[in-house]
């Protein structure tokens, strides 16, 4: 048996490939899916099956895609009306080499959840492993608050009776494999590793050592955001996404070339907040590296992109990481970067940076400022700067109007990526006097400055 893990940063999704005797079959693959064909070369394994844990949110999934190139068969849960692919049902087996896969109905996060026990014949026919899709993490469970509020608690309820009563009992040593590790927006707080075994989950997963009704109250309590964005991936995921079969040409623009097209597209910048700060491009969002899916929250799916990197190795992957959710109207990127931009005569804007040692200085002087918190409620809850005001980061374009424009406003986060992309949407709703926090919440408590709770 070969299993091997294909990460994609831009959401925290792990997807999967397993071979058995020259058959493979891949979970959850993501959309640039060559990935998958070159491991099944080396392993001299065609990929005869694509299995789907359920219609996922935050991502186009590639099972069409891998489909077209492979002849593959896709699986899906039963509970949706799928527009592509064939149901398999609760407990039907596919052989697969030496091994069988076996669905498993966990409904939860999902109506069409199902995880995938793998089953090993050669030893005498004991699961091994189960993909778990957005059921278990390491560390946590999957959000159950997909279908509104009213619909929290049933779900919450199911994903308990599908982990208690359908996982559980493959026994201890049965390795899980989850679709989402750390900084997933599908989980609250899931672990840093990204693999697990049912009994590890039993001992040390605090939400898998509560009662049914503590369960379901945890997560009535859990305060999520969903990005508009989700809903053009539950759409793609749930029809199938347009067939590209390949990532599309993006063009390299001089600047001249470039500010023609900037009238009418949308500028992301996803250079460092220092380097954004220090000169950027009128109009432009700050979306970090690390923070390139916040974009689902700024940018609609019918406008027109333009990319400012700091070289072609960050553009690149920015391509890839907007293509993976969907972002394909991506008209060029600025060649030479900012400098080019500036060179060519074109004018710059910036916003000013502050340490959180000139924040505290700020703050003790008793200078007239705002201190803006775009953090989720669950990390303002576990401590904020005092007299600081919250609105979060997704929802900040729609609230402009309940900030004051006569007073300096300092923008926080945890560590100052988010507050960038937070300055940008302030600067380009013409706020004049707009500070970036570098370090955040995060440099101000290694600081030993005080937080309130």
């Amino acid at each position: 048996m070969l299993v091997q893990a294909v990460k994609s940063k831009i959401v925290s999704h792990i997807s999967y490939i397993i071979a058995s005797q020259n058959e493979a079959a891949v979970i959850d693959p993501r959309r640039d899916c060559r990935v998958y064909l070159e491991t099944a070369a080396e392993w001299d394994a065609k990929i005869k099956y694509i299995f789907e844990t359920h219609r996922n949110e935050d991502y186009v999934v590639g099972s069409q895609e891998l489909s077209q190139l492979t002849q593959a068969v896709v699986f899906h849960g039963q509970g949706l009306p799928w527009a592509y692919g064939k149901i398999i049902n609760d407990n039907q087996e596919v052989s697969l080499g030496l091994l069988k896969i076996r669905a498993i109905s966990t409904p939860g996060h999902s109506p069409d959840s199902t995880s995938y026990a793998v089953v090993d014949t050669e030893a005498k026919d004991r699961v091994v492993m189960v993909f778990t899709g957005d059921t278990i993490f390491v560390g946590d469970v999957g959000r159950t608050d997909f279908l509104g509020p009213k619909m929290t608690p049933a779900m919450a309820g199911k994903m308990y009776d599908s982990i208690m009563t359908r996982l559980m009992p493959l026994g201890e040593d049965v390795i899980v494999c989850p679709s989402h590790g750390s900084g997933s927006v599908c989980g609250g707080k899931i672990g840093q590793r990204e693999i697990t075994t049912l009994g590890i989950e039993k001992t040390t997963n605090p939400i898998l050592n509560l009662s049914k009704e503590e369960f379901v109250a945890r997560k009535k309590a859990e305060r999520h955001q969903t990005p508009p964005y989700f809903k053009q991936m539950e759409k793609y995921n749930l029809n199938g996404p347009p067939i590209l079969g390949d990532f599309p040409i993006h063009h390299a623009l001089k600047a001249s070339e470039f500010a023609k097209i900037a009238e009418n597209a949308c500028i992301i910048d996803t250079r460092s907040p220092a380097a954004f700060g220090s000169a950027h491009i009128k109009g432009s969002y700050s979306l970090p590296q690390k923070r390139l899916s916040n974009i689902g929250w700024v940018v609609d799916y019918k406008q027109s992109i333009l990319l400012v990197g700091e070289n072609l190795e960050s553009l690149h992957f920015a391509i890839r990481s907007l293509f993976r959710i969907g972002y394909d109207k991506i008209a060029g990127y600025l060649t030479g970067g900012i400098e080019a931009w500036y060179k060519a005569g074109f004018p710059i804007s910036e916003v000013c940076q502050v340490s959180v040692q000139k924040l505290k200085k700020m703050i003790e002087s008793e200078e007239n400022i705002l201190i803006l918190d775009v953090r989720r409620e669950n990390e303002w809850i576990e401590g904020r700067i005092k007299g600081s005001k919250r609105i979060y980061l997704g929802l900040l374009e729609k609230k402009t109007d309940e900030l004051p424009r006569d007073v300096p406003i300092v923008v926080v986060c945890k560590t100052g990526n988010r507050s960038s992309l937070g300055t940008s949407i302030l600067l380009r709703a013409r706020f004049e006097r707009v500070y970036n926090c570098l370090g955040g919440i995060e440099a101000w408590n290694k600081s030993g400055f005080p937080l309130e709770k």
